[in-house]
Formats: C-alpha cells, structure tokens, sequence
C-alpha cells in the first residue's frame, strides 16, 4: 500500500526554534504511523488579511530556517510561493512548491514553479469548481511538470464562510494525481474576525477523516504549540500536543478504505 502523504507544519515561520520543535515533533509521529512527511512552513504570507498582520521572516532567513530542519531531520520541504520570481529562490530548499488558493489560476507562476522540477501542490481556490482544476493542472503539464497535487481547501458560501463538498475530491481524483485535503485552511472563516480570519479547529478531525473516506491520498495540517496565541491562522490551527493522537485516528479511516 502507499505510504499516506503527510504536509504539516506552522502556518508561517515565527521563529527559529518554533519551527524546529513542530519539525522534531511531527516528524515522531510521522517515522511511528508510516507516513510519507512534508514539513510545511511559509516565509511569507502575501495574503493576510490586514496590512499590519504579520507576514514572516522573509525569503532568505525563511529558506535558512527551512533549509536547517532539512539538515537536521533530513524532512522534506513544502513552502508556498506568491510571485515568480521566487520559485527558483524556493526551489533551492523546497522539495514540494506550494500554490496559494487566490493564485492557482495565475498561469507565469504556475509556470515558473513547474521549470524548477520540484513537485507543485495547488490549492484549488475558493471560487472554482473541482473540474476547473484541469485547466491548472494543463498549465503545468504545458510547462514540463508531472508532479503535481490539487489541494481541496473548501468553498466559499456567502460571506466569511467556507463549505467542503468531498464529491470534489473524487473529481479532481479524475485527473490522475493525487489530491490533499487542507483540513485546518478549510475550517476558515476568511475575514471573519473583521481584521483576521477566524475559524473552528474542532472541525479539523472531522473533516480530515471524511476527506480520507472519500478518497484523498494526502493531508496538509498547519499545527503549531500554542495556536491560540500563534502570529497567523490560530483559530483553525491544530494543537501540537493534541496532533499525533489526531493522525491516530485518521489513519485509522485511511487503512480501513485501502
């Protein structure tokens, strides 16, 4: 059987040794449960809500950090990139090239993350449909990339609200790579705390077991060891602390329908 695809780390580099004790921490429980490990942490977060939220270390103390938990835990990397001209810069630590939801149609970045040769996960943005995902992963298929990942991370429903339909993971199934679930993204309420995003993390589990149920070969989780107090997207992060006894359990759905 396939190894399960684990994407998980904070939400944006806060610090130093933040980072390293959810890389050693989740890398445990990845080695324990038999999962394929992604350690996933952003630079820069180009999308916050507020002008004066905080958006990360920058590209090059970020890709330090990174580059060190790959020296360190020997993990694999997963940041995301916002503007073309960074994904070369990525590249050189990232071993899997993150695309931001509202980015996912913006054709020079897709390109520009395909010719580095790393694999591309895309998030599928809040407005498309699943079957939409074709066209993005054409556009990188077009640009010399087959390794490629589509991200469900839930759609949008009138104001502040998301909803996950999990039929758009059978479809994006359909076009032959594997799809994630972004189980703490989709728990969002975008803009809901008027200058940040609110969301509910008790809906994480849930959502990562039916994703799993209905077919999904990956998770992306952003955790972190005190979320409540955490610089970016809180209130849907998970707890560190509480993250293993969670992929317990989700892979427990996972063996059960493989």
């Amino acid at each position: 059987m396939t190894k399960f695809i684990l994407i998980a780390g904070p939400c944006v580099i806060e610090s130093e040794e933040t980072v390293m004790q959810v890389a050693e921490t989740v890398q445990a429980a990845a080695r324990r449960l038999n999962l394929d490990y992604y350690f996933k942490a952003s630079f820069d977060k180009a999308n916050r809500t507020s002008i004066s939220s905080y958006r990360g270390p920058g590209i090059d103390e970020g890709l330090r950090i990174l580059q060190k938990v790959k020296d360190t835990f020997g993990l694999k990397i997963a940041t995301d990139i916002h503007e073309p001209w960074q994904a070369q810069r990525a590249a050189q630590v990232a071993d899997l090239l993150q695309i931001p939801a509202f980015l996912c149609r913006q054709t020079d970045l897709l390109v520009a993350a395909a010719k580095t040769g790393k694999a591309v996960n895309v998030k599928k943005a809040q407005f498309l449909a699943p079957w939409d995902m074709g066209n993005v992963a054409h556009k990188l298929e077009a640009a010399g990339c087959d390794k490629i990942m589509l991200c469900e991370r839930g759609t949008s429903f009138g104001y502040n609200t998301l909803v996950v339909d999990m039929t758009g993971i059978v479809e994006m199934k359909k076009f032959g790579y594997p799809v994630v679930m972004d189980a703490t993204h989709s728990v969002q309420k975008p803009g809901g705390m008027g200058s940040a995003t609110g969301g509910n993390r008790a809906y994480v589990e849930p959502l990562a077991k039916a994703a799993v149920a209905a077919g999904a070969d990956a998770l992306f989780f952003e955790v972190h060891p005190d979320p409540d107090n955490a610089l970016s997207d809180g209130p849907n992060m998970v707890r560190l602390d509480e993250f293993e006894g969670l992929l317990e359990r989700v892979v427990r759905v996972y063996d059960a329908v493989h």
